[in-house]
């Protein structure tokens, strides 16, 4: 069988899934921009403000300019992917390695103040997001209530990996557990946020609906949590009793993977939180079923989660990238320049209002029940906590991209 591979870029724009939609010459392409992200940001090691991300990031804008430009301004994309791919197969192993990779000491150590900034905290930078987004666009554009709420959700979902680039775990223990747990814990929370969001109908908010939403919010959070905890307990269980390790390693491992992402598809099949279960599920295994492994399983199983949430990562970063010079869009942006910045301007508004307002009065709060001067939140601190919450990451992305394909846009 061959291919005509005369025109790089031919069949642009295909989607993943559809009979010839995604021609070989394209997908080849994006895996080598892959390769292309890992060996620059393996180069880059030493600077602590460049990672393979950002560099995705880069490489996937630098691309989409060479694409528009191939093409003729048609398309900036190798490839289009459905919206459910970002959630089935690419945060799934990011979520998991979180946990799974958490320093459970200074993790548990800090569990309240972590909860605190990633859960309560989310919820008040969601809270005077929204809000400030409902008032302040009905001074510049026509607003839809259910839209302002899901910008609200997206935009509480931070992404801490670029500011633990220039910590350090030795040097500030207790400032890296804390930017590093908020990051995990927010992420699920933010997604759990949406989720309830998309059960009401929020086209007029009243106090019921209101309560309604944080019931949603406290069950899906809940049931979630224990269903992650079960299945983590589970697998321990399993590996423990039958021994799989005597008997091969690849089926151990197998096991560990298999149980990894079974937790994340029940949790979808029972319509709770796959991110928060496959959260709680890497914590528990980490703790129980990783040390009934075998040595060898041990250091694969540990790799293999950290490698495939790192390509995950990459993945998105690039496609990211390439989906910002994205013809259409700006095409939509051109019609009126002035309404755009307003809106971004806004947008940017609320995200630094709303973090502040989570973060100084919150770490009050925990400073108050804290007896040792060095367990307390030391305001240099708290600045840098308020600015590590300013960075978004692959979550609020694919939040945004199930947000644009639930709004029909």
């Amino acid at each position: 069988m061959g291919f005509d591979w005369s025109l790089p870029f031919g069949g642009l724009g295909g989607s993943i899934g559809e009979p010839d939609a995604a021609p070989v010459h394209s997908i080849t392409l994006f895996v080598a921009l892959l390769l292309t992200c890992i060996l620059i940001g393996h180069l880059l090691e030493k600077s602590r403000w460049m990672n393979e991300s950002i560099t995705a990031l880069v490489i996937g804008v630098v691309t989409g300019i060479l694409i528009l430009v191939t093409t003729g301004g048609k398309s900036s994309r190798i490839l289009i992917f459905d919206e459910e791919i970002f959630f089935i197969y690419l945060l799934p192993p990011i979520i998991f390695n979180a946990g799974f990779q958490v320093k459970k000491k200074q993790f548990f150590r800090n569990f309240m103040t972590i909860t605190l900034f990633g859960a309560v905290g989310t919820l008040i930078s969601f809270v005077i997001i929204f809000l400030g987004l409902m008032f302040l666009f009905s001074l510049i554009v026509s607003v839809v209530v259910h839209t302002s709420v899901a910008l609200g959700a997206i935009f509480s979902a931070t992404d801490s990996v670029c500011t633990l680039q220039v910590l350090s775990q030795e040097d500030t223990p207790l400032l890296y557990s804390l930017v590093f747990g908020e990051g995990v814990v927010n992420d699920a929370t933010s997604v759990v946020l949406f989720n309830a969001i998309q059960r009401f109908d929020l086209s007029h908010i009243t106090s019921s609906i209101a309560l309604q939403l944080l019931g949603s919010f406290l069950y899906l959070f809940f049931t979630s949590t224990l269903l992650g905890i079960a299945i983590g307990l589970l697998s321990a269980y399993i590996i423990k009793k039958l021994y799989f390790g005597r008997h091969s390693t690849d089926r151990e491992v197998s096991l560990m993977m298999l149980m990894a992402y079974l937790s994340y598809v029940m949790a979808e099949l029972f319509d709770l939180s796959g991110i928060l279960t496959v959260f709680f599920c890497g914590i528990v295994m980490s703790h129980y079923t990783w040390h009934n492994v075998t040595e060898s399983s041990r250091v694969t199983t540990k790799h293999a989660f950290a490698a495939l949430s790192f390509i995950s990562e990459i993945f998105i970063f690039l496609y990211v990238g390439m989906d910002a010079l994205d013809i259409e869009k700006w095409r939509i942006v051109a019609k009126s320049p002035a309404t755009s910045a307003g809106v971004s301007s806004v947008m940017l508004g609320m995200v630094l209002l709303g973090r502040a307002a989570s973060v100084f009065p919150l770490s009050f709060i925990s400073n108050l029940f804290k007896k040792s001067d060095n367990d307390k939140i030391q305001f240099k601190e708290q600045i840098i906590i308020w600015w590590a919450g300013l960075i978004r990451g692959a979550v609020s992305m694919a939040l945004a991209y199930n947000q644009v394909k639930i709004s029909g846009r």
